[in-house]
């Protein structure tokens, strides 16, 4: 891995300067340093490698793409559950500057050929199948030429698409070839005895921290999602100053329940820990309530991630207090609205005592806020705390664009390395997200206090106008969440002929509890305005939700009209 008469980019503790090392540059200097260290620990495939041998088998891989055909800027996208060989990949595309383009596991087939015509990939990993997903026959549908094609492939819907590669999370090196056209995890591997490591060395030595080197693509819980382009800068930064305020070192174990698809994972979680020769510790293909807790107190974790529900599903757990989680100390509960009452839950109930939230979007990187573990507890659990270094912020008057006085609410918006190149093949809706001074307009409402403290009170979108009255979902989900039978809420507006638009909450009871529309009235009223108290309340089981866990209240709303109507 490492390379001849390399500069040193490892950050030592206490460095505040951005790096201008790319992914591979930056790893080098880690593998050397903590050869030995745990690099990862797939619990569901029982594997656990080394930096040394993970990063043996990053070059391994990098070398099998190059003897392939894939060049730096091609696109190499992956559909896959959390696995060795998903990160094995992502670190081996940025060993020779191809882009790795992320595949929600969950789309179906009309959208598996929107992602892969959107970004134009040249090769695709991909299991056969998950769950309910049969990845191969969607393929082969969409592909026909894949039944017979035994070379690269020739398709006219799909024109740049050169070979699918199939692979097995559980034994990725002994998977039989399903049809002609397809090639295997074990094929690439084989043809990596074509490339020397010098060969390889020098491709790396082209590459410049301002490649782009990633593509995400936005949740999509409205509308088709957009391909966002990120670099080595973009990312290996945000990895690293997430880390640093993390307090993160080669000693930490973080448990990764969050797909590795989204920003999230492969960001927050993967780069993360190898920016600082951290371990990572899979505990499952998908998200486990119970496989997190195992893999927390077996691998002696002292960090977990996750988005609000995963905490809530962990903390709901029947045989919860039977685990031992003494190890933990932090991780980060980002992706969406993060209530006071669960945060103080993770920290006492779940021996986190410096758990984080985390706040910011795909398109800058993504974390643009994370609170700190010296905040007063007010401060961690009612605000996203303030930007990370080398990031610019202001709050802005969603009609005029002006910035706001701090105190005052506004679209919050974000300036600086960790802005996303822009949004593939789309240079209008690029020019819609980011203004002419540099500015990502978030989408997000929230103030800013004095000290650069913020406090998000929901997105444009979401805001319920109630007879001229501006309400914030967020703050009523917070209010509600403090009540001691409920599990999990989602506060929307549902259209209203007099008002214009009436608040509706969706909620779930925690396990066992029984609950009145009467009784969280009464709980409401003298406490919040009367225009906040929800005039529709319906009690669910779950929540229509996305892949990495955030509510798609769009969904309820539609739901919520439908019932209304008949």
């Amino acid at each position: 891995m490492r390379q001849s008469k390399q500069k040193s980019y490892f950050h030592r503790g206490g460095v505040d300067a951005l790096t201008g090392a790319t992914i591979p540059q930056h790893f080098a200097d880690i593998v050397e340093h903590f050869p030995e260290h745990d690099a990862v620990v797939s619990l569901a495939q029982n594997k656990r490698l080394s930096y040394q041998t993970f990063a043996e088998a990053v070059d391994q891989l990098a070398r099998g793409l190059l003897a392939c055909g894939f060049t730096k800027g091609e696109r190499i996208g992956i559909c896959s559950t959390d696995n060795i060989e998903w990160v094995l990949l992502q670190m081996a595309t940025a060993r020779i500057g191809v882009i790795l383009v992320n595949i929600n596991p969950a789309y179906g087939r009309h959208e598996l050929r929107y992602a892969l015509q959107c970004s134009e990939v040249q090769g695709l990993f991909t299991l056969p199948s998950f769950r309910h997903s049969h990845y191969l026959e969607m393929l082969i549908d969409l592909l026909p030429e894949l039944k017979t094609n035994n070379a690269a492939l020739n398709s006219a819907e799909f024109p740049h698409l050169r070979h699918v590669i199939v692979f097995e999370a559980a034994d990725a090196m002994h998977t039989a070839r399903p049809c002609d056209g397809l090639m295997t995890w074990s094929d690439v591997i084989t043809k990596a005895a074509a490339v020397t490591d010098a060969e390889l060395n020098q491709v790396t030595k082209t590459l410049d921290m301002d490649d782009a080197i990633n593509i995400q693509y936005t949740s999509g819980t409205t509308g088709f999602p957009k391909a966002v382009v990120l670099t080595h800068h973009n990312i290996l930064n945000n990895a690293w100053f997430s880390a640093s305020a993390m307090h993160f070192t080669e000693d930490d174990r973080l448990c990764i329940p969050v797909p590795f698809y989204h920003c999230f994972g492969m960001v927050l979680a993967n780069l993360l820990c190898l920016s600082v020769g951290a371990c990572m510790v899979i505990p499952a293909e998908h998200f486990d309530a119970a496989a997190v807790l195992h893999a927390i107190e077996a691998e002696r974790c002292t960090a977990v991630h996750g988005v609000p529900t995963m905490f809530i599903a962990e903390l709901e757990q029947p045989d919860f207090k039977n685990y031992d989680l003494s190890s933990l100390r932090t991780g980060i509960m980002a992706g969406a609205p993060c209530p006071p009452a669960l945060m103080k839950r993770v920290m006492q109930d779940m021996h986190c005592p410096e758990i984080l939230i985390g706040y910011g979007e795909t398109e800058a990187s993504p974390l643009t806020h994370l609170t700190s573990r010296d905040d007063s507890l007010q401060r961690r659990t009612e605000t996203v705390g303030k930007n990370l270094p080398h990031q610019e912020v202001k709050v802005v008057d969603t009609e005029t664009g002006a910035t706001q006085y701090l105190g005052e609410t506004g679209e919050i918006c974000f300036r600086g390395y960790h802005i996303m190149r822009g949004y593939y093949g789309e240079a209008d809706k690029t020019a819609e997200a980011i203004d002419q001074n540099g500015w990502l307009h978030s989408g997000d409402l929230g103030t800013m206090d004095a000290d650069g403290y913020l406090c998000i009170t929901g997105r444009r979108k979401e805001m319920i106008i109630r007879g001229g009255e501006n309400i914030y979902p967020k703050e009523i989900e917070e209010f509600l969440f403090s009540h001691p039978k409920i599990a999990q809420v989602a506060v929307f507006g549902v259209p209203d002929q007099h008002y214009g638009e009436q608040v509706m909450a969706w909620i779930q009871l925690r396990a066992g509890q029984r609950c009145s529309e009467e009784e969280i009235i009464d709980f409401c009223k003298g406490k919040i305005a009367h225009f906040k108290i929800p005039k529709y309340i319906r009690f669910v089981d779950d929540f229509p939700m996305t892949v990495t866990g955030k509510l798609q209240k769009f969904r309820m709303r539609e739901i919520a009209i439908e019932k209304m109507k008949s």
